[in-house]
């Protein structure tokens, strides 16, 4: 298709004609009220969707696969049913940018045309509908990320991912919304607009990939793929309740998408699954690892899924592990909820026959710094792509949308060559320092080996507010480093429990404002997340440790929900 018109709001009235379209009218429902902030039950109270449909979407990756695989499922039926309820969530929480209905129906028969004929399914994924952010290339899509200006930016091919996807049998169904310039952690833009939390609509569900994160709270997909480069899976995985991984860098594909920053090689974004159930993260990871990645982008590390690593062998297959507890991270202390998240996770790891030990902060504050230094060099990029179409760049997510009829003052100088330099040779120093740091506590985990893995805030908060959620410190020196890190839940903020605390001896002056600032009753109905990281290239162990941390998070709520019980007796 080609777009005519030069006009930044003709081209979004454009768009979003073209996206109301595509919606089925019989699938359109009576949303509820603007004061009506829980909408997660919404899918089931709506009418549209049938008992089986229900019961489709609610279950668990693993079951699904398995009853694609059996035939029990058609993935015709298991498309449609995500697909409906996709439909919804985007009705009350605006998630999606492309919604593609008989292309993806179509792929599903297809699949189902393989099993029936050959008997076997076409790979791993077989049947799984897999939502995905809107940086992935889909032939025949369009690819905006968040800019009026790239309406009518069809692809002629995929991006290796897709193909990959393709390839083990999922089926991508739809592409979800992010931020103008993805160079935010909420989900903001002129072209579709803000994307709410589905646990409490009054919230950011963070971002870039806070379309995914609020799609998967609603059970709108069963699996996501989302991308990372200071906290964008973390962040919107934390807010809406969900698992999620951040591999390092050079595990999954990232070639051949749309983004920003292109040539920016100082820090990459890494491509990783977002799952309402744990399960999901493990089977995305195995799937895309096994199917040799390495053929189709030149940039990934040449190295399948290792089971040896995954079942921790050389970590006494994880009968008894050390962590590490990072409270804070030396400048911004969190609010309650996530310090009696940090609480809980200790306790349960104590409970579960593991080691647990402080965690300093080792110039966390210097690598965050780095990485604001090198992303400065980006507002000549956003000035380029907007230059020709009038497309005003947002200078806040704050609401209401900023005065959008003028351009925004000319943005700062970038960074020279010399600068950038100089910053990223003092990211490489803390690097190999933290190495050496991470190495030392040996002498301090009991165990023979170096601290396992730490466990750390994502956020200094549970969720914020449109507009307030502007610290990626916690999420962002796990990018400097190269680590991965896996995004786990823990439990829901408490009114009662998570009341304000006496002040503490502030750290900084953002630490004394995100204290003066916390008041639980915003926070009403909001998940509560960690984020647990492992050294480079660990992807494996970290997402075994953190099913293990999950599994003792389980066993710790049901023992206090026993003792509760006896109590009341």
């Amino acid at each position: 298709m080609e777009v005519k018109s030069k006009d930044w709001r003709t081209l979004v009235a454009d768009k979003r004609r073209r996206q109301a379209d595509s919606i089925p009218k019989e699938w359109l429902i009576v949303t509820p009220p603007e004061s009506i902030l829980d909408v997660t039950g919404v899918p089931r109270t709506c009418g549209l969707l049938s008992e089986k449909e229900l019961e489709i979407t609610g279950t668990d990756v693993v079951t699904l696969l398995g009853k694609l695989e059996s035939a029990e499922w058609k993935a015709v039926e298991v498309t449609l049913a995500f697909y409906k309820r996709a439909i919804v969530a985007h009705q009350v929480v605006n998630c999606l940018t492309e919604i593609f209905i008989e292309r993806a129906l179509a792929r599903a028969k297809e699949l189902d045309e393989h099993r029936r004929t050959t008997g076997r399914v076409v790979g791993p994924l077989h049947g799984l509908p897999v939502s995905c952010k809107d940086m992935l290339r889909i032939k025949g899509l369009e690819t905006t990320i968040g800019f009026a200006s790239y309406v009518g930016n069809f692809a002629d091919k995929n991006s290796p991912l897709i193909d990959i996807m393709y390839e083990c049998g999922a089926n991508p169904f739809v592409q979800t919304n992010v931020p103008q310039t993805l160079m935010w952690t909420e989900t903001h833009n002129l072209l579709f607009g803000r994307t709410l939390n589905p646990h409490n609509r009054s919230l950011t569900p963070g971002g870039s990939s806070g379309g995914e994160g609020a799609l998967l709270a609603m059970r709108g997909s069963p699996l996501g793929i989302g991308s990372d480069i200071g906290g964008s899976i973390r962040v919107p995985a934390a807010f809406n309740g969900l698992y999620a991984l951040r591999p390092t860098s050079n595990r999954i594909p990232s070639s051949g998408i749309v983004t920003t920053l292109t040539g920016q090689d100082s820090v990459l974004a890494s491509f990783g699954p977002m799952c309402s159930d744990r399960a999901g993260v493990r089977i995305w990871m195995q799937a895309v690892l096994s199917s040799r990645p390495w053929l189709k982008d030149p940039f990934v590390e040449r190295r399948g899924w290792d089971e040896d690593a995954y079942g921790l062998v050389e970590r006494e297959k994880g009968k008894s592990l050390c962590f590490g507890m990072c409270w804070d991270n030396g400048q911004v202390v969190p609010h309650p909820p996530v310090v009696r998240a940090m609480e809980m996770t200790r306790d349960a790891l104590i409970a579960a026959g593991h080691k647990v030990i402080d965690w300093q902060p080792y110039r966390h504050v210097d690598l965050h710094n780095t990485l604001n230094a090198t992303w400065a060099v980006g507002p000549e990029e956003f000035t380029h792509t907007t230059s020709q179409t009038g497309e005003p760049i947002l200078q806040t997510m704050n609401p209401p949308t900023p005065n959008s009829s003028s351009r925004p003052p000319p943005p700062s100088a970038s960074v020279s060559a010399y600068s950038l330099w100089q910053h990223q040779k003092l990211r490489r120093e803390i690097r190999e320092e933290y190495w050496n740091v991470w190495n030392e506590s040996v002498s301090r985990t009991g165990t023979g080996r170096p601290v396992d893995a730490v466990i750390s805030p994502v956020a200094p908060y549970a969720g914020a507010p449109h507009g307030m959620m502007r610290d990626t410190s916690y999420t962002s020196i796990w990018n400097a480093l190269d680590y991965p890190s896996y995004s786990f839940p823990v439990t829901t903020v408490d009114i009662i429990q998570d009341a304000k605390k006496p002040p503490h001896k502030f750290l900084s002056v953002r630490d004394q404002k995100n204290y003066m600032t916390y008041d639980p009753s915003i926070y009403t109905n909001s998940p509560v997340g960690l984020q647990l990281s492992g050294r480079t290239s660990e992807d494996e162990a970290v997402i075994a440790m953190a099913e293990i941390v999950d599994d003792a998070l389980k066993a710790f709520r049901v023992k206090n929900a026993a003792g509760c019980q006896r109590a009341k007796l």
